[in-house]
């Protein structure tokens, strides 16, 4: 199938784009079109103007902003993942790209276009999660930013009005020597998670110091298993704090569809959880022993 009728604009510049989406009722913005085109073919959406925002230098490239690391929206997945500023400071990041799609899709995609996709099992959207991320979002009205627990309001629902446009995203790296790990499960690769966590950890003392833990694929956004933060923060880091930690997945709310019943997507949510959490504490461990 085909996509419907659209007309197609190519603003050279942020404000202009900004101003087509203001202007065009129901226009939508275009990034890497790796899930909006497939939906559009599909006739599973339909729009009557389309803005490509992906050649707008202002919306693309990796920059230090005071020790936070700005991602422009419009970086494509690929370029992030090769970046040595990216790998030296969120390897979650980079271990979380090498299961988006393939690497045609990578070479596409954008951040900005999977976050404001929203796709519950996107990868993208949970490792914001984890990491606090702070977007950056751009109007007629001006600039606003917000954190990514209020961006992400639902299944691919975000808190982006229809003339705004998210123009960057903020990741605050964790301290040297911690640990991280980004595992899924998929039928096959590729294809949309089922499950994924995003697990980052430090060791302080001897004991479990900082702890962050966010599930993908498992409810209608990416979410923070706060429960089992709580338990983490300040533990021994021991198989048992581990385990309590993991059954904190067997209370959640958690989707359910005649493919994947809700009981699945729990187990696989505390499976996943544990071998996250004993991923990020190995290499904590071995980072600690470096130093």
């Amino acid at each position: 199938m085909k996509a419907p009728p659209f007309r197609y604009h190519r603003p050279a510049g942020l404000d202009e784009a900004v101003a087509l989406l203001d202007s065009l009722p129901g226009a939508r913005p275009l990034a890497g079109g790796q899930s909006l085109m497939a939906m559009m073919n599909l006739r599973l959406a339909g729009f009557d103007d389309l803005v490509d925002i992906g050649r707008i230098p202002a919306l693309a490239g990796i920059r230090d902003e005071g020790g936070r690391l700005a991602i422009g929206a419009m970086t494509r997945q690929q370029d992030i993942a090769r970046d040595p500023a990216v790998a030296a400071r969120i390897p979650l990041l980079v271990e979380a790209l090498a299961q988006v799609g393939h690497r045609q899709t990578r070479n596409w995609g954008t951040i900005g276009g999977s976050l404001c996709h929203l796709d519950p099992a996107a990868e993208l959207p949970t490792v914001a999660a984890a990491m606090d991320a702070e977007l950056e979002i751009r109007g007629a009205a001006g600039t606003r930013t917000l954190p990514m627990s209020g961006f992400a309001l639902g299944p691919m629902t975000t808190a982006l009005e229809p003339t705004e446009l998210l123009t960057a995203v903020r990741l605050a790296p964790w301290p040297a020597g911690h640990g991280w790990a980004f595992l899924e499960f998929a039928r096959r690769h590729g294809d949309f998670a089922l499950a994924g966590v995003a697990a980052l950890i430090t060791l302080e003392g001897g004991r479990i110091g900082r702890v962050a833990i966010a599930l993908g694929g498992v409810g209608g956004v990416p979410f923070r298993l706060e429960a089992a933060e709580a338990l983490l923060a300040g533990a021994a880091p021991e198989p048992a704090a581990i385990d309590a930690a993991a059954a904190c997945c067997d209370r959640l709310d958690v989707m359910d569809d005649p493919n994947v019943p809700a009981w699945y997507r729990r187990r696989l949510a505390r499976t996943l959880t544990a071998r996250a959490l004993r991923l990020a504490l190995t290499r904590a461990g071995a980072a600690g022993a470096r130093h």
